[in-house]
């Protein structure tokens, strides 16, 4: 079963509260929250990121795919780990 939109971005927002924003209030990440441009994720947070959705998902991500333009809000992320999985 495909995983859907909604549950890659639940987990992701898990994930990115649990490793990079302990303590914070889930509602201050919501799905437009600028991840990448807004700092909440420097270069490691974001290869860790990568790491979490290749492994949860089996995904290959392409080395252009990790900047902003595919990872900066959960919205962007959701979107490409469905494409992602969509084309294994």
């Amino acid at each position: 079963m495909q995983p859907t939109e909604t549950s890659i971005k639940d987990a992701v927002k898990a994930f990115i509260l649990a490793e990079f924003l302990p303590g914070e209030s889930p509602d201050a990440l919501d799905e437009s929250t600028q991840l990448i441009t807004s700092g909440v994720l420097d270069s490691i947070a974001t290869v860790k990121l990568v790491s979490f959705l290749e492994e949860q998902y089996g995904v290959a991500l392409e080395a252009h795919e990790l900047n902003a333009e595919y990872l900066n809000t959960l919205d962007d992320i959701a979107r490409l780990v469905t494409s992602r999985a969509a084309s294994k």
